[in-house]
């Protein structure tokens, strides 16, 4: 009876439940319109758990942006001397594609590119292949990597000048972006220590932030002829110097000075994971639309979700939308992850990645319910 009594106030007030459950989705998209989560993609034996996970803990979270940190992990078609001994099949993909349909969630695909070209000892797949890509060819792979370095070797960077790079970069964004069927591709480009170096014949006594802003554009200029957008890591867009935050979440080689040179349709991903750092405003004020990514420490992800919203609800209408959400970044293998995630291999630090996504989407339904 107390059902049916309920059921005829919505009626009467000319509301279904259905329409409830919009109106609340709604309201979140008003209050935090991307709640990301980002992610390796899943090795082949991963994929139905994976799956699994998204309909189970994504879905019901109204996670809508789903980042599959790719590079080689897929079976390129256009270059398959550049796939990973084991790598998804477009069959897995589609399967992943296909889930996220379902739940409205938007996928978008990573290639890392200018930075990341290696790590550790190892180069990755592009400059394994391609060497004469390389920015630094005279700075050799070590057999055992330290940090720090006489070389100031972090990761490898490939040359943004070279003549054959984009044709490469090219053919894999396309058919990456294809086989996801994806609106929107996250180039990465933080961490580029290496760029503009004196020993490079193209690039040597060139502006640092000239070079990455043009990578930027060229990148995003390629991804428009089809209607595509780009979206970045925030990093190398702020100063390290001036504002205390580091050569790691800041840049010290000057590319922070791109960030006025970039076009204003690239949306930026801030991460900052030792302190709640409130960067958005400064992206959003150049005009670029940006979300805040935590990574292991809960509280700071509560304290920037909380900071997001205030964005959101204390900016002008022009600034408003600049401020678009929360994106948990995950930065071991989607296996582990899973591992962790589900006890079998459980986390012993109450700062972990686990419990800063469950703190993070704990906070926004918070939030919503609040607001």
């Amino acid at each position: 009876m107390k059902h049916l009594i309920i059921i005829f106030l919505f009626v009467l007030n000319g509301i279904t439940f259905s329409q409830v459950s919009e109106n609340s989705k709604t309201s979140l998209v008003n209050i935090l319109p991307v709640r990301g989560f980002c992610i390796a993609a899943p090795q082949s034996k991963e994929v139905d758990q994976f799956i699994k996970f998204i309909n189970e803990e994504l879905a019901p979270r109204s996670v809508n942006i789903l980042i599959l940190r790719v590079d080689y992990n897929y079976q390129y078609e256009s270059h398959p001397e550049l796939r990973d001994s084991i790598a998804l099949s477009k069959m897995e993909v589609k399967k992943l594609v296909a889930v996220c349909k379902k739940n409205n969630i938007q996928i978008i695909p990573q290639v890392n590119l200018l930075g990341h070209q290696s790590w550790a000892g190892k180069a990755g797949n592009l400059l394994k292949v391609y060497p004469q890509f390389d920015e630094t060819p005279l700075v050799k792979m070590p057999e055992k990597y330290v940090w720090p370095n006489a070389d100031g070797l972090y990761c490898k960077s490939y040359c943004p000048l070279n003549p054959d790079v984009h044709k490469i970069v090219f053919d894999l964004i396309d058919e990456i972006c294809d086989v996801f069927e994806a609106e929107a591709f996250h180039a990465g480009m933080d961490e580029v220590f290496y760029i503009g170096e004196a020993q490079c014949p193209r690039c040597s006594g060139r502006d640092k932030a000239e070079l990455f802003a043009g990578e930027v554009r060229t990148i995003r200029d390629h991804l428009a002829l089809k209607g595509r957008k780009l979206w970045i890591w925030g990093d190398r867009l702020l100063d390290g110097k001036t504002t205390g935050l580091g050569e790691w979440e800041a840049s010290y080689n000057n590319t922070y000075r791109a960030v006025d040179m970039i076009p204003k349709d690239v949306t930026i991903c801030d991460w900052h994971y030792e302190r709640p750092d409130q960067t958005p405003v400064y992206f959003a004020m150049k005009g670029l639309s940006v979300i805040t990514c935590p990574w292991g420490n809960a509280g700071n992800a509560i304290l920037q979700a909380q900071d997001m919203v205030r964005f959101r609800n204390s900016s002008t209408p022009e600034m408003k939308d600049h401020y678009l959400g929360m994106m948990q970044t995950i930065w071991s293998g989607a296996g582990q992850f899973l591992d962790n995630y589900y006890g079998r291999k459980p986390e012993n630090s109450d700062n972990s990645q686990v419990s800063c996504f469950k703190a993070l989407f704990s906070e926004i339904q918070r939030i919503s319910k609040s607001q």
